[in-house]
């Protein structure tokens, strides 16, 4: 892709001074993208239009008549699929926790200047589509492929570098071998024609779309119109510049690591009703029930603990069972006996394979996997 001198391609994504506030291109892309209603975290299937959505340029004008998917490079047989050729393959039907990389990024500090997400940017949706395992059998993946490159129709500019949206994963998690998340099943990964049993809003992809379950959204490419089976890593800049994960101690332009998988985290359906400007809660004295959902991309979330002081002490909550539904959330109670004053309520998760969410968050310079504890402000009176 072409070079456009807008930004330095080279130059560390930049953090915010301190004291800076929020720009106007920050609050232009919060008004585009939006979070989940956390009082949404009551339905255990997201409706669409609660459901986060982050859209990296423009939503394309891919319709659904004269749309290809196309499948190339190291296969045997190369394809171009219409949506009535992959609505004739088998389906199924996968419900999963989606959730952006960049979640909670605004509550860092110094904050990254991107998307400032609080802690809503996630959604869990029964996704309908071809299991990606079958197309890449039909086409017949050469021994020598090491990666399969996805290709959106969106279309932009990111630090200078024009480019369509592009994501890699490795053959064999493309290919579904083994999902690393203790549960049994393939990867999951899905070329998803259908949300909730409806066509794709053109906000989640319309007409097609990539799933990956356990992954954050990064990798979920949408308005998918190539696959590219390759012989190297992918270097592209989503690949290799925007998702990694730089700590405070490394230098800007460091390599970093791989955002990947998705850490465990715990949310809270606020309880009681919202002060509008402050959105502090207000409960009456008595015993307040608490509810909300949990998840991590690495297996099931075993243990959800609750505290009404602040984090100073624990207790722990009932934890739904994951089901039938390996890559969703689960559901969490508990009651919390509320006395007159200011509390603050927090809730935090701890999959099976030991992962906490932390009390204080390790800083990282694009903000991605910030899964500190959700802390909420209650008024009881």
């Amino acid at each position: 892709m072409e070079q456009v001198s807008v930004e330095d391609a080279s130059a560390p994504a930049r953090t915010a001074a301190a004291g800076e506030g929020i720009s106007r291109e920050e609050l232009a892309l919060a008004a585009r993208n939006h979070g989940l209603p956390l009082e949404a975290l009551r339905y255990e299937v997201t409706p669409p239009g609660l459901h986060y959505v982050l859209v990296h340029y423009d939503i394309p004008a891919a319709g659904p008549d004269d749309w290809r998917l196309a499948v190339r490079g190291l296969v045997r047989t190369p394809l171009s699929l219409d949506l009535a050729a992959l609505r004739a393959l088998p389906s199924v039907t996968h419900r999963v926790t989606m959730e952006c990389a960049g979640n909670g990024r605004a509550l860092l500090s110094p904050r990254p200047v991107s998307q400032p997400w609080l802690t809503g940017a996630v959604g869990t949706a029964d996704w309908t589509g071809v299991p990606l395992h079958l197309v890449l059998a039909e086409a017949g993946v050469r021994p020598e492929a090491v990666e399969a490159v996805f290709t959106g129709a969106d279309h932009g500019v990111e630090r200078g570098v024009e480019q369509d949206y592009r994501r890699s994963l490795p053959v064999g998690a493309a290919a579904g071998e083994g999902s690393g998340d203790g549960s049994g099943e393939g990867s999951g990964v899905l070329l998803a024609h259908t949300m909730n049993g409806r066509p794709l809003p053109p906000q989640h992809g319309s007409p097609l779309r990539l799933v990956v379950p356990g992954w954050y959204g990064m990798a979920h490419v949408k308005w998918l119109r190539e696959i590219t089976l390759v012989d190297a890593p992918f270097t592209g800049f989503q690949q290799s510049v925007a998702y990694r994960y730089r700590r405070a101690d490394e230098a800007p332009d460091s390599p970093g690591e791989p955002v990947t998988r998705i850490e465990p985290r715990a949310l809270m359906a606020p309880p009681g009703f919202p002060d509008f400007m402050s959105r502090t809660r207000v409960v009456h004295p008595g015993p307040v029930r608490l509810h909300g959902r949990a998840w991590s991309g690495y297996g099931p979330v075993v243990r959800v603990e609750f505290s009404g002081d602040g984090g100073r002490t624990w207790t722990e909550a009932a934890v739904e069972p994951r089901g039938p539904h390996p890559w969703a959330w689960q559901a969490w109670t508990c009651v919390w006996e509320a006395v007159p004053g200011r509390h603050t309520l927090s809730v935090r998760a701890t999959d099976g394979e030991g992962r906490a969410q932390p009390l204080e968050q390790p800083w990282n310079r694009g903000g991605f996997g910030n899964n500190l504890v959700q802390r909420v402000p209650v008024l009881c009176c």
